[in-house]
């Protein structure tokens, strides 16, 4: 709020200085030329004097705020009421730029985006989420990136995670810059694991199984091995990545779950509720998450970062040395270590109708610092985008936190394209009816690539027409 109080009251300044008009209409520089002639035929020296610097003032003024930049922020829900701490450093060191930021609620954030482009009213700097920017680049909203990144030293790609990264690449340009992050990794009862007495944390799928198969078995009929809520997306595709499959088919024009290695993941997911390692819950059935794992109901979860801090604030004290966090395990002990999971987390991007696009790029710039990045998760409990920034915060000495630092370095990003949340909804559909025993496992699979199919058709309608009109591309 103190930002856009201050840009407010500089902005009645400025119009009062250059935009009061006289009775006449004429403004004070206007009348220059005017008032000196009159002051000198009638031999008034310090009338003269007086206009003069009035004059002189009001130049001043106006030209001094016309050398101040505006740069125009959207964040979106906490981290839009945070990323205000931030400004004033910024507006010390960059004496001549000035952040308005406006902070959107996440339920409203994709509808106001969609609604600025239209009314070409959009800012000139936006958190985004990742997922979301296929779809803006798709309306050739979003300024390209990689001229700016091949100048700036600021923000070194290396120090990045190369699937959060790569999030941000659509056809071989760089439309995002990552400025907080996450991934899903297991959250478990350390004490269960241990009472099972078998290797951890897994390194297959087999390791895995039986671990929950014993767990199973220490807890009885009425308790589980695992919660993954049945009407969620993120699991079986997590999975499916993990096994190597792609999802969709080359160019993200028809969907390929049909694909073996998706089909695997499938069995092996649909296997966890046949063996009752996961109960037949969805998301509503669950009464309380964090007090049914403090008593044992599920010893395991996939989750993501911000349950950090609500296992440490809703879990009993006493039960705080019980649970602790591990990577993914792939299918295989003998693939590459951990297994993959989501690149999720948002992004910084500079919008196509930026009207300050150098001191837009210098905002951005500032943020992707390390000592920003790491005041920014101290205030959120986002993880930083950048390595470097790890070991200025509290993650470096949190062994629950220390398992996401491994697990970024295989996180995979999801399809590329403006149609993914629609095609994980039918996925998350299409998984329930086999997870409940509604479905066939095949039917399923076809049933779900024939979903996505519909849903691409228009995309690939598009580069259909770009392949035989190039001008279709640029709107031309």
């Amino acid at each position: 709020m103190r930002g856009t109080s201050r840009l407010s009251l500089r902005g009645a300044q400025r119009r009062s200085n250059l935009d009061h008009r006289d009775r006449h209409g004429a403004s004070p520089l206007a009348m220059t030329e005017a008032g000196l002639h009159g002051a000198l035929t009638k031999r008034r020296p310090l009338a003269v004097a007086a206009l003069l610097l009035a004059l002189l003032a009001a130049g001043c003024r106006g030209r001094r705020h016309d050398d101040i930049i505006t740069v125009r922020f959207w964040g979106f829900g906490r981290e839009g009421e945070v990323v205000r701490e931030l400004v004033p450093e910024f507006e010390r060191l960059h004496p001549r730029i000035r952040v308005d930021v406006q902070q959107i609620p996440w339920t409203a954030a994709h509808e106001k985006l969609l609604t600025a482009y239209v009314g070409r009213t959009t800012p000139d700097v936006s958190q985004l989420g990742n997922t979301w920017i296929a779809e803006l680049e798709a309306l050739q909203a979003l300024e390209p990136l990689d001229a700016r990144l091949a100048r700036s030293p600021a923000i070194p790609r290396a120090d990045y995670f190369p699937g959060v990264w790569d999030s941000n690449v659509v056809d071989g340009t760089t439309w995002g810059v990552p400025w907080y992050v996450d991934t899903r990794l297991l959250f478990y009862r350390a004490d269960l694991v241990a009472q099972a007495g078998v290797p951890w944390p897994p390194r297959s799928w087999s390791e895995w199984r039986e671990a929950m198969r014993r767990i199973k078995a220490l807890g009885g009929p009425d308790q589980y091995a695992i919660l993954l809520p049945i009407d969620e997306w993120a699991q079986p595709v997590i999975l499916g990545l993990q096994a190597g499959a792609d999802l969709l088919a080359p160019g993200g024009v028809r969907g390929h779950f049909r694909d073996p290695r998706f089909r695997r993941a499938m069995a092996f997911y649909a296997d966890l509720y046949a063996s009752r390692l996961a109960p037949p819950l969805d998301a509503s059935g669950l009464a309380n998450l964090y007090q049914q794992f403090a008593e044992g109901y599920f010893a395991m979860v996939i989750t993501g970062p911000w349950n950090l801090g609500e296992f440490r604030r809703r879990i009993p004290a006493e039960q705080q040395d019980l649970w602790a966090t591990a990577p993914l395990p792939p299918p295989d002990a003998d693939m590459p270590q951990p297994g993959a999971s989501i690149a999720g987390g948002a992004s910084l991007v500079l919008f196509r109708g930026a009207k300050n696009r150098d001191a837009a790029w210098q905002w951005i710039e500032y943020l992707s610092a390390p000592a920003q990045q790491a005041r920014f998760y101290e205030a959120t409990g986002d993880l930083p985008a950048r390595r470097s920034a790890w070991p200025l915060t509290a993650l470096a000495r949190d062994p629950k936190a220390a398992p996401f630092l491994v697990q970024l370095g295989n996180a995979v990003p999801l399809p590329k394209v403006p149609e993914w949340e629609r095609i994980a909804t039918m996925l998350a559909e299409r998984s329930e009816q086999v997870m409940r025993g509604g479905a066939d496992l095949d039917h399923a699979l076809a049933a779900l690539d024939a979903d996505a199919d519909r849903v691409l058709e228009k995309r690939r309608w598009m580069l259909s027409r770009r392949a035989s009109d190039p001008r279709a591309a640029s709107g031309g």
